[in-house]
């Protein structure tokens, strides 16, 4: 994958209502660097048809700058899956989402619906593995298009498979979420962290995005405008990693130039492997710069 689909900024990616035309005309104006305009879980099975017009237009007319614009079709088997992704695929967003894809052969069988609907090469396909069969498959999953390019985590509906309980250290659902991330950086991929479902509680989300960012996830999916600018911080670079990026590749350059086999940077050995991660910080970084400045 090419490091302009894997760098761009996703700390943030906020699910909006299909259904609901005042929520599409307000998310032109939220700052997350994401929006996943919903015709699943958010619209109601009577509304499906209309929110699919709805969201297709939305998409059609623009308006939402720089932001990455991907649409949530209703899953694989349900009434409403096939209209949908020839829908969007004649919209051509950024990407479609589609919920709990378990095999490989779901996604292939995505990606041919996809090219038979006439959908443009940039129209990405993001899975959600939201099962056990799907955290088992994950690599198989990741590696099974080119076209896909981003996991999204579906944590509640793991939680409900799983029978665990839904407490605040997410221990439960390590095991899953660990593979997903694996599976994610063994083949490329993207990968998003799930929602958090109390938007009151401000402390708890803050705890769980910054477990997020620590475990490796390159963002979190939202359920509230709320909820993005705590979440942009939390999943973007602080002042002390730029500088301390800034100094190992600074250090590492200088040290080469002299012809030093060893570099410090505050007393600690940097290798090529940290001139790396602080390469990507700055790519990150300037990543987050031009999306904000569009």
């Amino acid at each position: 994958m090419t490091d302009d689909v894997l760098l761009r900024p996703r700390r943030s990616v906020l699910y909006m209502p299909g259904a609901n035309e005042r929520a599409l005309e307000k998310a032109k104006d939220i700052p997350a660097d994401a929006l996943i305009l919903d015709l699943e879980d958010a619209v109601a099975p009577d509304a499906k048809p209309e929110a699919r017009e709805r969201v297709c237009l939305a998409v059609s007319g623009g308006g939402y700058g720089r932001r990455e614009l991907a649409v949530r079709a209703n899953g694989i088997g349900t009434p409403w899956h096939d209209d949908d992704l020839v829908a969007i695929a004649a919209a051509g967003p950024d990407a479609i989402v589609v919920p709990k894809v378990n095999t490989a052969a779901e996604v292939h069988a995505l990606e041919a619906a996809l090219e038979a609907a006439g959908a443009p090469d940039r129209t990405r396909l993001w899975a959600m593995l939201e099962t056990p069969v799907a955290m088992l498959h994950a690599e198989e999953i990741a590696a099974a298009s080119e076209r896909l390019t981003v996991l999204v985590m579906g944590t509640n509906d793991l939680a409900k498979e799983l029978h665990a309980a839904r407490v605040p250290s997410r221990k439960p659902l390590f095991p899953g979420l660990g593979l997903c991330l694996l599976a994610a950086r063994a083949t490329g991929k993207v990968i998003l962290d799930g929602v958090y479902n109390d938007i009151k509680d401000e402390a708890g989300f803050a705890a769980e995005c910054l477990q997020g960012r620590e475990m490796g996830f390159d963002g979190k999916t939202l359920i509230h405008p709320s909820q993005v600018g705590p979440c942009n911080e939390a999943f973007a670079p602080t002042d002390d990693d730029i500088d301390l990026a800034r100094r190992i590749i600074a250090a590492f350059q200088e040290a080469e130039a002299e012809g030093r086999g060893v570099v410090t940077v505050d007393g600690r050995m940097i290798e090529n492997l940290h001139v790396d991660e602080a390469r990507r910080v700055l790519a990150i970084t300037d990543a987050i710069a031009d999306l904000s400045a569009g």
